[in-house]
């Protein structure tokens, strides 16, 4: 058990923890290798179909925790130590959710805004904290926020080094859901036991699709979907929710 994670399994579904509270959960170098080996860990087990994200403490995550300095060789470790494991979260086949209270800045929130899902409470924030500092968003920021919000509005967020409020980042599209504090866990909770019921092999090939094809022509997602339903078609799931479809009952998907 890592001493900056904690990964705790209930069914189908996985809970890691960014356990440094006392830092705000800054991430540091045990925390960039204890988050690679958590998503390899996950990816693992297959009795796991969906992961919840969060943060213990006051906050999701504060970002880079740069109270040891800057490494000179910033490129290096932002691809060695952070691409795995933000790369390893798009590229997973469980469906990750992020639980976004109180501040999710810098790098940090590049993790909530890279997992499948994103549920926040009403009173959070994602924080640009770069541009205080200047510097541009690593992690994948840049990309997710001119997905998310336009290049005029990502482009404004990024100079201005704005805190982003969860009302907008709804507006934006950068999360699912906002819900009161005192109802995030809840919420994402069952979040995640609907996403865990879904039928597991669909649910990763559409994670597949739309993590690739949005770059592509209409005629790439055309040929993708094809692939992937090809395969699908193929699946015990398939034929269970076929079956189930016709006795008019719930199915119950194996991710067979």
């Amino acid at each position: 058990m890592s001493d900056v994670i904690r990964i705790t399994r209930d069914g189908a579904i996985a809970t890691v923890t960014l356990t440094r509270p006392e830092a705000f959960n800054a991430i540091n170098a045990d925390m960039r290798k204890a988050l690679i080996d958590a998503v390899a860990e996950i990816d693992a087990d297959d009795a796991i179909r969906v992961v919840i994200l969060k943060g213990e403490g006051r906050g999701f995550c504060a970002g880079a925790d740069l109270k040891g300095g800057l490494d000179p060789k910033v490129d290096n470790m932002l691809e060695t130590e952070y691409r795995p494991s933000l790369e390893g979260i798009a590229r997973s086949p469980k469906i990750w959710i992020a639980q976004v209270h109180g501040s999710a800045a810098g790098i940090g929130a590049a993790y909530a805004m890279n997992c499948d899902m994103v549920v926040m409470a009403d009173n959070a924030s994602l924080y640009m904290a770069f541009a205080a500092i200047s510097l541009v968003p690593d992690g994948g920021n840049t990309w997710l926020l001119l997905k998310g919000m336009g290049y005029h509005r990502a482009l404004q967020a990024i100079i201005e080094g704005q805190k982003i409020p969860a009302a907008d980042c709804l507006q934006y599209g950068l999360v699912n859901q906002v819900v009161p504090e005192d109802q995030l866990e809840a919420e994402s909770r069952a979040l995640a036991d609907r996403i865990a019921s879904a039928a597991p092999l669909a649910a990763q090939a559409a994670k597949r699709i739309l993590r690739t094809v949005g770059e592509g022509s209409f005629g790439e997602a055309f040929s993708a979907e094809a692939r992937e339903q090809q395969a699908l078609t193929k699946s015990d799931d398939f034929r269970e929710g076929v079956q189930a479809f016709i006795e008019k009952r719930k199915p119950e998907f194996q991710g067979k």
